[in-house]
């Protein structure tokens, strides 16, 4: 048997001799039978490794084994000059140029063993990008981390492709920066990535998936991602191995590409080492110290590493790792087996630019790979894993479960029939972790300032890792991103989805939605019934259907006595949708009458101080005035440095020194950190999460008055009960309701914040005096058409942390006259300097059919005069002008430099906003408002 010395790792260390050195090497060996089917092997000659000057001859081969033997080998150098110690060994352990990064052991050259500035934890793609990008950026004590080998885990088994046809705008931006990021580091390292841009075939089997596949396409377009629909004759062509007998069309992106994912983060490593990055291997962390909230140091099986930031791309085991620490982050992700089948060579060859092929419809995907095929999918009957907490250093091809995998090798052997003949090289099985909406998790966690995380990828961790490293570093450099991440960010999560059983339920409903047709308004099946308002089964018995909302759940509408609800709920479409003329009752209803909203699902606060440091606190956070009487109710923005909205709120003064915040739902772990991330130690400042203590309903209609005085024995009228004021009152036998006169839709109407005690007696007290005044039920449907067509924009929605109050016409929200010079203030004087370049406006559509076009939902581009303007942010039929209305934001084009145009009203209101062919999704006849 041939046996051949492979480098496993290095450790060093050096003695001066004046002038000279010598350098001793141990080199940690492992015996490997190159004919082993485990063995990978990669030649290189000594020359590629040592400096010229030492003349070894030997070639030495890298090589993965799953056993080996392992010897210890001395070398020793005489004679090296000092100059020399620049290349090998040392430096090219700690940072100089190598060809693969190495680990080095404690005191070993300039490393610093006990102190950084950065510590990152995992070696994988993620985990170096986010060195490679934090290096770049200047950053220059980092260490990474590795407990096992680098990309040892779902890096070294990824499947290796490239699509930027992703659900979301964020992703496919993060996609498509990876995509140029891998190609340039072939030059920028001169190690081989494997990359080669195949394009990619996205395949609709049905009409529902067809349309799907034309929103993606408009949505890309303007991000400016090349992409064309195709028909069935222009799939064959390209790739010779399809079925095309039962497809409608497809999506074809071009520039899609397929690469090496152990190769990629090999150059991320080598690259980032060579910006100064010290990158350590067999180094497991054992917990995260944090003192005050805040990082102070890590932990390892080697000692303590004492750190200003922590980032946590741990992948399978960024869960626990969070879990380990003294104080614990919640990290909501699960393992699931991820199977994916490789043939030998074709008879024909497949070529290596031979398109991708993702079939969702029957929930498999296909690449080439080495003459032949690797083809995956996600089933319907995934495997969660990984629940018990079962660590292990490094990933192993798990074990092989061909009935698991039998669906999919049919659907390949549908879509693909001349490969019956094909012979399979390896069944593989690899962990994927995902999350519980299919969104990666990144940014600053909510407990522990200088806490990062970027995990669960949910099977796109090589699409993501670039653009997600680079935006990470970016949030660590600058304080934010240079995109909207807010999609993807880890606050928009609590630690009430850190349960082991939620995450291994819902990712058993994740991993096969992401294949899963989704049509608008579709709602999660698994966890639910997690959060509740008081009313909840007195609502559900009346007909309510239930969506979610940061685990809390919400009603959609109500069916009347005798509609079919199964139907109802099995309802999906692009089109008119089965519950329209429900929600239509409900909005004449708020229009006409009195309608009842349960709205306990909003996220609320109460700030109090002992003097007026409640106040002054605000006055800073809140571009508003927010020195008002008692009892008075203020909108107002929370803005950041660049004037953008970190929380969109209305603000109660209850008493001198009190206040009631109110927000919306998935803001609540977000504005809590915001919050705490800027409130001074003040043992006399006390903010409290009261979100649990009052259920709300929301009193909508012109009735709403009658209704309420009739309750409480006190005039309800405008005269006595001004719009937006704050009383507390009697309401039935139940005292210490915060009655509001607002409701989120500029229809009249009152705000009624309960004690959850007596919940269940007011809701049952309004709805029994109101029967004479026609009350009934509604949901939040019919709230957002109300809202909508009001003109009122949503963060989260159509507001995020890059839109200013200027750009959505709130500027008569921003007080720049008030005492305190509140946070973003001189961002917003520099902007309404400049002029302001975009703007939200509302859409009317004129030219639409609604029993027969196609609905807007969101995402769509918006035309003028022939030119791309903007996208919408949100939509909904407006009952009142029976005519769809769309919000979103437009901005004219560029000047002829190349520098934004301040947008003027004529651009907004004398714009032709033309109508585009509607099978490509866009906006028709759309007069701004």
């Amino acid at each position: 048997m041939t046996l051949i010395l492979c480098i496993h790792s290095v450790l060093c260390c050096a003695a001066d001799s004046g002038t000279m050195r010598t350098v001793v090497a141990l080199l940690l060996l492992c015996l490997c039978d190159p004919g082993r089917s485990d063995c990978q092997t990669d030649c290189l000659t000594c020359s590629k490794i040592l400096p010229k000057q030492l003349s070894f001859n030997t070639v030495v081969c890298l090589i993965e084994c799953k056993s080996k033997s392992l010897v210890f080998v001395t070398l020793v150098f005489n004679q090296l000059q000092r100059r020399d110690l620049a290349d090998w060994p040392c430096a090219a352990v700690c940072g100089a140029p190598g060809p693969w990064p190495l680990r080095c052991s404690p005191g070993c050259c300039s490393l610093r063993w006990g102190q950084a500035r950065v510590v990152i934890c995992g070696g994988g793609i993620v985990g170096t990008s986010v060195a490679y990008h934090l290096a770049k950026l200047g950053w220059t004590d980092v260490v990474l981390l590795e407990q096992g080998r680098l990309g040892a885990g779902t890096t070294r088994l990824c499947a290796g492709i490239l699509s930027m046809a992703k659900p979301i705008s964020i992703e496919s931006q993060m996609a498509n920066y990876s995509s140029s990021l891998y190609q340039q580091l072939e030059e920028e390292t001169g190690i081989k990535t494997g990359y080669v841009k195949t394009g990619s075939l996205c395949l609709a089997q049905n009409q529902d998936r067809f349309i799907s596949l034309k929103r993606l396409a408009t949505r890309l377009k303007v991000l400016g991602i090349s992409c064309n629909i195709i028909k069935p004759k222009e799939i064959a062509k390209l790739h010779p191995l399809v079925n095309i007998h039962d497809l409608v069309g497809a999506l074809h992106l071009p520039d899609d590409a397929v690469v090496s994912s152990p190769d990629v983060n090999h150059a991320l490593a080598v690259a980032a080492a060579q910006q100064g990055v010290q990158i350590l291997e067999r180094t497991a962390i054992q917990q995260v110290v944090v003192e005050k909230g805040h990082v102070i140091a890590v932990e390892t099986d080697r000692g303590s590493v004492e750190c200003e930031y922590f980032v946590n791309c741990a992948g399978q085991w960024a869960y626990e790792l969070g879990q380990a620490s003294e104080v614990k982050v919640s990290i909501p992700l699960h393992g699931c087996e991820h199977f994916y089948l490789l043939t030998k060579p074709l008879q024909e060859p497949l070529p290596p630019n031979t398109p991708a092929i993702i079939d969702m419809d029957g929930r498999m995907y296909a690449r080439p790979w080495q003459g032949g095929l690797l083809s995956g999918g996600f089933e319907k009957n995934p495997k969660p894993i990984f629940t018990e907490g079962r660590n292990q250093l490094e990933i192993q091809n798990m074990q092989e479960d061909w009935d698991h995998f039998e669906p999919m090798l049919s659907a390949l052997l549908r879509r693909m029939p001349n490969l019956e003949s094909a012979e399979i090289h390896q069944l593989v099985n690899c962990p994927e972790s995902f999350t519980p909406d299919m969104r990666c998790l990144m940014g600053e966690t909510p407990g522990v300032s200088g806490y990062y995380v970027l995990a669960g990828m949910n099977s796109s961790g090589l699409a993501f890792a670039g653009g997600a490293g680079k935006y990470l570093a970016e949030w660590m450099t600058y304080g934010y991103p240079t995109a909207n991440v807010w999609p993807l960010e880890i606050k928009r999560f609590g630690s009430l989805q850190s349960s082991r059983t939620f995450l291994r339920h819902r990712v058993m409903e994740v991993m096969p939605l992401l294949y899963e047709l989704k049509v608008p308004r579709w709602d999660f099946q698994t966890g639910r019934q997690l959060r509740t308002s008081p009313l909840y089964d007195r609502l559900d018995t009346q007909g309510a259907r239930w969506m979610e909302k940061h685990g809390f759940e919400r009603p959609k509408y109500f069916v009347p006595p005798g509609k079919d609800m199964l139907s109802l709920d099995q309802s999906k479409t692009f089109y008119k949708p089965d519950w329209f003329d429900i929600v239509g009752a409900e909005v004449k209803c708020c229009k006409e009458a009195v309608c009842v909203i349960d709205m306990s699902s909003f996220t609320k606060f109460e700030l109090t101080s002992t003097g007026e440091q409640a106040l002054e606190f605000l006055q800073y956070l809140c571009a508003n005035d927010l020195d008002v009487p008692v009892g008075h109710i203020v909108h107002t923005g929370m803005l950041n440095e660049r004037g953008g909205y970190e929380n969109d709120c209305s603000v109660v003064r209850l008493s001198k020194n009190s206040f009631f915040i109110i927000s919306p739902t998935d803001q609540q772990v977000h504005c809590w950190s915001w919050i705490k991330k800027h409130m001074p130690s003040d043992p006399h400042l006390h903010l409290e999460d009261v979100s649990w203590k009052y259920t709300a309903l929301n009193l909508i209609g012109p009735r709403a008055m009658d209704v309420l005085a009739e309750l409480s024995y006190v005039s309800m009228t405008p005269e006595h009960f001004p719009s937006m004021f704050c009383k507390e009152m009697s309401v039935g036998y139940a005292n210490g309701i915060r009655v509001m006169s607002m409701t989120h839709t500029g229809e009249p109407g009152f705000m009624l914040y309960i004690p959850i005690e007596y919940a269940l007696h007011v809701y049952n007290e309004v709805m029994s005096v109101g029967q004479k005044y026609g009350i009934r039920n509604a949901g939040y449907y019919a709230l957002r058409s109300l809202r909508i067509e009001k003109f009122f924009a949503f963060w989260g929605q159509d507001l995020d942390t890059f839109t200013t109050p200027l750009e959505c016409g709130r500027e008569f929200r921003v007080k720049f006259d008030k005492d305190t010079n509140f946070l973003g203030r001189e961002a917003l004087l520099q902007q309404r300097q400049e002029g302001v370049f975009r703007r939200f406006v509302m859409l009317v559509l004129e030219d639409h059919d609604t029993e027969l076009d196609l609905w807007p939902w969101w995402g769509e581009p918006v035309y003028r005069s022939g030119q791309l303007a903007g996208t919408t942010t949100s939509s909904a039929y407006s009952y009142t002008l029976q005519r769809h209305v769309c919000l979103g934001f437009v901005s004219p084009p560029p000047s002829p430099e190349g520098l934004p145009t301040p947008i003027t009203p004529d651009f907004i209101n004398r714009g032709d906003y033309e109508k585009r062919r509607k099978e490509d999704m866009d906006l028709g006849n759309l007069h701004g408002k």
